[in-house]
């Protein structure tokens, strides 16, 4: 165990000492956009200005920029007085070029319904949305929320808004009437954008009925625009509502609106850990170029590759890298609506073979979800084409990235599982493995160029290689959210409270090489007899038992100890639960980190909860185990 400290109250133990580090496969190295990233890294550190205006002068600028960036210790700006629109560099630099005609989008369904659309198409489209929605008094500056299913009319909504300086924001289309209420109350939304149905495991999910209890009385929305997907169309319930197809009966024209690089682009609304939830505010500009910097040089996403991405617009990654990045990239990208496990278990791999899919984002509880599966599923399936499996979302437990390196990725013989860190409010990639870096068990990486990444106490000094802390940046990026809407000083706080450093909210350590394990959430570190714990160790423990896919831990009141672990865990197919079982997994988490870290209880449960975008909502079990408020679940999936 490592030695902690003595400041153990400020400070958290790492407990496992695994340092199994594996090799970058050649056949993914030798191809990289980036050769070398350490050596990019030493760029950027060198002259930070001066390798960001490089990235932004590939990007199409109606007016060049003053000065890259400008930072007063809390506020940040990149290239200032630049004028630009998202959308010249996401889809006329390519409808105007050779790539007219090169598919964007391949749009799947859970019924085997595509749909393909070139580049030239989609600005058409969105270009035809735009002036409708100028017909309905959208301009510069009004905010729009979008409540849609995941359908390219879903981006073709938000690409539309950036066309004409109205700022979206997407609301995930799965959310009920009192979370979309206050989404539009805080934006006070001019129009609100909404589906007849979404659907998910073969089921018609109700989208109109939930946006009509939530904008009811809201007098400030002046219109909800209603596509509909069944015959016959859903009726309409008020006179401010109108046909999405409506909107698309304009003509195929529109300017894009001269949007200053600071302009807002999006407002994306992200659950704090209780009470409100806070909108993050993203920018025409530096979110352009930092999310297509990354885009390109850590996901090594190249204009012959076919890119896949298991999100949804309704969150982050969905903004990032199905919508804005690939397409300022000049991508093509596959997305699909509903379960990644419907109409059957394979439909994933089925969809990479079929497709030729060479590059894949998706999330470590995605890997656990299709380890219960069984290593002959992927079997089954030609996955060579595939070079390239990012995840982020949660910490990638060794256990997971091994499952995946070996089944599917051919142990390295044709692709590489790689693991990276980032927020809603980091807008890109920020702790990563690149794909020509060895990948360190249960590690997410090094800081990416742009990015100074420490590990620190509640004072704001970084405490020892191995030692825990917490994890904070301490300086902008580009791709960096703004402001939080309507409350600056919330966002503010951010920079706060550790002087000069944006405070992330996750516990971390640091090895002596600059690899980064993300450890948990600060508020769900765990005090067991005066030892600091952060979850990632002990549910990595859980998952490394042959019987567990996934697995959460909370730490609970105890009289002696201050606090006890009680694990929670789902079994892979073939194992049933039982007490012999739980026994096994404690005696198991004991062999592994120690007396300290056993835990007091095991529960087996069916799934565990998680949020709507796949990360294990633990204030919820813990809300569960002692019987107090577990605060806001309006993103708990049902």
């Amino acid at each position: 165990m490592t030695v902690v400290t003595e400041k153990t109250d400020e400070t958290i133990e790492k407990l496992t000492t695994g340092q199994n580090e594996y090799l970058a496969p050649r056949i993914v190295a030798e191809t990289a956009f980036v050769k070398d990233a350490k050596a990019e890294y030493a760029r950027w550190k060198e002259n930070p200005d001066a390798f960001w205006a490089e990235q932004a002068e590939k990007f199409v600028w109606t007016k060049k920029w003053d000065s890259v960036s400008k930072f007063d210790g809390v506020n940040h700006e990149w290239f200032t007085g630049a004028q630009t629109n998202i959308t010249l560099n996401a889809l006329d630099r390519h409808a105007k070029s050779d790539r007219r005609n090169v598919v964007a989008f391949i749009w799947l369904g859970e019924d085997g319904s595509e749909r393909l659309v070139t580049y030239d198409q989609l600005l058409r489209m969105v270009n035809r949305f735009a002036n409708g929605l100028k017909s309905l008094g959208v301009g510069k500056g009004d905010r729009v929320v979008i409540y849609m299913p995941l359908t390219v009319e879903g981006v073709v909504s938000m690409l539309a808004c950036a066309r004409i300086g109205a700022i979206h924001s997407v609301v995930y289309a799965g959310l009920g009437h009192a979370s979309l209420r206050d989404r539009i109350e805080d934006a006070r939304a001019k129009i609100v954008i909404t589906g007849d149905v979404g659907f998910r495991r073969g089921k018609a999910v109700p989208l109109k009925t939930i946006t009509d209890e939530a904008v009811a009385d809201l007098e400030f929305v002046e219109k909800v625009v209603v596509f509909s997907r069944r015959l016959p169309k859903i009726e309409f319930v008020s006179s401010r509502e109108i046909d999405f197809d409506d909107l698309l009966n304009f003509p195929d024209r529109c300017e894009a609106e001269t949007m200053d690089a600071e302009d807002p682009l999006f407002i994306l609304y992200t659950s704090g850990t209780t009470g409100k939830p806070k909108g993050v505010v993203h920018v025409h500009g530096g979110f352009m170029v930092g999310t297509t910097y990354h885009f390109e040089t850590f996901f090594d996403v190249n204009k012959s590759d076919v890119f896949l991405c298991t999100s949804d617009i309704g969150w982050i990654v969905g903004h990032s890298y199905i919508v804005y990045a690939p397409l300022c990239a000049g991508a093509t990208t596959l997305f699909r609506e509903g379960a990644i496990d419907f109409p059957h278990q394979g439909i994933v791999w089925e969809l990479v073979e079929k497709y030729g899919v060479t590059k894949m984002f998706t999330a470590p509880t995605a890997i656990r979800f299709f380890m219960r599966f069984g290593e002959e599923l992927p079997k089954r399936y030609d996955l060579t084409s595939l070079k390239v499996i990012a995840c982020a979302g949660e910490p990638l437990n060794p256990e997971a990235w091994r499952w995946a390196q070996t089944h599917l990725c051919g142990d390295g013989a044709h692709g590489y599982c790689v693991d990276n860190w980032w927020q809603t409010e980091l807008g890109a990639p920020t702790i990563g493995t690149p794909v020509t870096m060895p990948m360190r068990e249960g590690k997410a990486g090094i800081a990416l160029a742009g990015v100074e990444a420490a590990v620190v106490d509640a004072e704001g000094n970084e405490v020892a290689p191995n030692v825990g802390g917490r994890l904070v940046l301490r300086r902008p990026f580009p791709s960096m959210m703004r402001t939080v809407w309507n409350d600056a000083p919330r966002y503010e706080r951010m920079w706060k409270q550790i002087e000069g450093c944006y405070v992330s909210g996750d516990v971390a350590v640091m090895d002596e090489d600059g690899y980064i394990q993300v450890l948990g959430r600060a508020d769900d570190v765990m005090n067991i007899a005066g030892h600091r714990i952060g979850t990632a160790d002990v549910e990595s423990a859980l998952v490394s038992h042959p019987a567990v896919a996934e697995a959460a831990v909370i730490g609970i009141p105890d009289e002696v100890k201050g606090e006890s672990i009680v694990g929670f865990v789902q079994l892979r197919s073939g194992h049933e639960a039982s007490e012999s079982l739980t026994a096994s997994l404690v005696e198991h988490v004991r062999r592994e980190l120690g007396p300290i870290a056993t835990p007091s209880k095991i529960s087996i449960m069916a799934a565990l909860p998680k949020t709507r975008s796949g990360k294990i909502m633990r204030r919820y079990l813990k809300a569960l185990e002692i019987g107090t408020d577990p605060g806001d679940l309006s993103t708990l999936e049902e």
